[in-house]
Formats: structure tokens, sequence, C-alpha cells
């Protein structure tokens, strides 16, 4: 008996590090505060990032919407007054997790430099040299165990 209850404990102990997963960050290179909601099938509080500061948040599945858009504009009030908006998507699928940039309402970071780096570095990143999406899909997917950290006004691609 006394094995037995040896295995479960060393089984459970490695149960947390299988589940493990990444994180979801935004860091702010810019010279100006921005602004972050956290929005799959609710929105989330608004989270305001000043210059060098960053926001990060566990990769995660809306049980709704199955996806998460970290909606980031230059205007305190830009999620509900029609701002531009840079949305930085994930989706966690198991040990997967779907990765894209886009904007709407226009390019807020025009003539700055957009950078997603995933921290498995053998995972592809997504790069706007000027802040404004090039032709193509910008979807990708790495295991959910990276964490996938978008720099707004990074210093280059």
């Amino acid at each position: 008996m006394h094995f037995s209850t040896a295995v479960i404990a060393s089984v459970a102990a490695l149960l947390p590090m299988a589940s493990a997963v990444g994180n979801a960050i935004v860091k702010n290179n810019c010279a100006e505060t921005v602004y972050l909601w956290s929005v799959g099938s609710s929105v989330g509080a608004m989270q305001t990032i000043a210059p060098g500061k960053k926001y990060s948040e566990v990769l995660r599945t809306d049980p709704v919407s199955g996806g998460i858009a970290l909606k980031i504009t230059t205007s305190s009030n830009g999620l509900y007054d029609g701002s531009a908006q840079t949305n930085f998507a994930y989706t966690l699928d198991g040990s997967v997790v779907w990765y894209d940039l886009s904007d709407v309402f226009g390019d807020p970071f025009s003539g700055h430099a957009l950078k997603v780096d995933p921290s498995v570095a053998t995972c592809p990143d997504i790069c706007w040299a000027n802040g404004v999406s090039p032709s193509g899909s910008q979807t990708h997917d790495c295991t959910s165990t990276s964490s996938v950290t978008l720099t707004l006004c990074a210093a280059s691609c």
C-alpha cells in the first residue's frame, strides 16, 4: 500500500507541470499610455499600461467564444468610441495556442513596429515594421506552454 501511495503522490506532483500554460503579454514600449481590454464572451476591466510597463494574463479558453482578444487602443474610452484598435488574439486548443494580430477601425500604431514573439524560439513571430498589417495571414500556432508577447513600438522587426 505504501508503494501505491508513493506512485500516486509522484503522478499528482507531475500534473501541474503537464497542464501548465504560458501567458499572453503586452509590453508598452511607446511614449504614450495605452489601454487594453481582455475580451472573450464578456469584456474584462480596462487595463492602463503606462510607457515601459506590461500587461500579462495566463492563456485561457473562453467557454462561449473559444478565444480571447486583447483589444488595445490609445484612447481611454477607445473600446467604446470607435477608436482604432490593435487586436492581439489567441485561442488555447489543448496543447496548442493559436495567435494573431489585426487592426480594426484604423491603425493606432502606424509608424511604429509591432512584434509578436513567442517564448519558444521555433515558433513563428509576427512583425509589422510600420505598425500596419502586411498582406497575408497573420495567424500562427505554438505549444501552449509558450508565452506569447506583443511589443508595441518595438525597436525593430
